[in-house]
């Protein structure tokens, strides 16, 4: 059965509104027999169950293809990652989003402003919904933010301990140091720190669910007296310290609010201390998915470095090392999504079918979006302007790493010659 007029209409328009990529798109009552669900060398066939789904797709491509995916009224038949990637890649090239798309993008943004109660809204959302539900696909130590591969081999395990090494090496941690940390997940990054570079941290979070659990294995590693975890915004920070750490937050604070970080910053350290923001961001300015705003993460913003500056400016910090990782996260969530995969029975036993195929969606494009640059990781490293503690050359980053290295390549050789 061929499309009628005003559906060959409609099928134009989300064509046009997605930049016209390679797609075939197929109402669901001439899908016939899908493909392997893998398959790779051919255009994916994106099958939309019904006129009026293809009418929702046609007035907000984005929000009604999450939404429609999500529930099973739209199935992508080959590849999800890919399919996601050549769509990117042909939004990015010639996409033209219609002006309901820009109305609902704008409406988001209004109704999730990142204000200290919308903020505490905004995260238990995403953050507080099942501590068993994220140790399905996470690392051990559950960790929550884009690993560091020093060699291809490496585990998604020893990825992320080498992730926390390397921003402890950016700001030149030294015993007795007094640590600030702003958003601090499940508590990974500041238990690593206490553990392994001898200071004290206090931790910030309005996840009650993460702090709970920060807490506790606080307690059960014995650095309770290292760390305190506070169940505060960082808005309240207070106390000076050394170094502030903010891996992974500032995705949450919103560009209205910069200048509540950048004084919080400012009240923390001072014009003497340092410090290191790791954050997703942009290479222009751009809203965040509406989709992922909506569904996922709400009052989510992805910054350009332009925009991060609003950060230091005011109080005249010095931007000291900037580093993107953005394929480093691409693999990160290679390795959730397998993982992910894996543990789909749990999953929707916890929260449903129409949970997973969400979560799938969000998980492969996150993929998508770092391996076509739409979006990237950095890593800033900044400190006041008195700050005595300013390496020479980066040879701090990567002596210890190289000595990591060396070992892990040795101790793979063993195992592979061991009987």
């Amino acid at each position: 059965m061929q499309f009628s007029s005003t559906e060959k209409w409609l099928a134009r328009k989300i064509l046009h509104r997605t930049g016209n990529p390679p797609f075939k798109l197929v109402l669901g009552r001439d899908a016939g027999e899908p493909p392997a669900k893998n398959c790779t060398g051919s255009s994916p066939t994106v099958v939309i169950s019904d006129r009026k789904t293809l009418a929702k797709l046609a007035l907000d491509p984005e929000i009604a293809f999450g939404d429609a995916y999500s529930d099973g009224r739209v199935e992508v038949h080959g590849n999800l990652v890919d399919f996601l990637e050549q769509l990117m890649l042909s939004m990015q090239s010639g996409g033209k989003p219609g002006l309901y798309s820009r109305m609902s993008s704008w409406w988001l943004d209004r109704v999730h402003d990142n204000t200290t109660r919308g903020s505490r809204n905004n995260i238990h959302r995403h953050y507080d919904l099942n501590v068993d539900f994220y140790k399905l696909w996470l690392d051990k130590r559950m960790v929550y933010t884009c690993a560091y591969f020093p060699t291809a081999s490496a585990t998604l395990e020893h990825a992320q301990v080498a992730k926390m090494d390397h921003i402890c090496r950016k700001v030149r941690l030294q015993p007795g140091d007094k640590v600030v940390e702003a958003g601090c997940g499940w508590g990974a990054l500041a238990l690593h720190m206490a553990k392994h570079y001898g200071v004290t941290v206090k931790a910030f979070n309005i996840s009650h669910e993460q702090i709970s659990f920060g807490r506790e294995q606080a307690k059960r590693e014995g650095l309770d007296h290292q760390v305190e975890f506070m169940e505060d915004d960082y808005r309240n920070i207070s106390g000076r310290h050394d170094v502030f750490m903010s891996v992974g937050m500032l995705e949450h604070v919103g560009l209205d609010h910069y200048d509540e970080m950048g004084r919080s910053i400012h009240r923390t350290i001072g014009d003497w201390g340092r410090g290191l923001l790791h954050f997703i961001g942009r290479n222009q300015p751009h809203p965040f998915s509406p989709w992922i705003r909506k569904r996922i993460f709400p009052g989510a913003y992805a910054p350009a470095l332009s925009q991060v500056g609003r950060l230091f400016e005011p109080w005249n910090f010095s931007v000291l090392d900037v580093e993107n990782l953005r394929m480093h996260y691409a693999k990160t969530l290679e390795h959730w999504l397998s993982r992910f995969e894996g543990s789909v029975d749990c999953v929707s036993q916890m929260f449903g079918p129409e949970f997973v195929r969400a979560w799938r969606l969000y998980l492969a494009g996150s993929i998508a979006a770092f391996r076509t640059g739409s979006l990237q990781l950095f890593q800033v490293a900044f400190a006041g302007a008195n700050c005595k503690q300013i390496p020479w050359t980066r040879a701090h980053l990567y002596e210890t790493q190289r000595q990591a290295a060396k070992e892990h390549n040795k101790e793979q050789k063993w195992m592979h010659a061991t009987p």
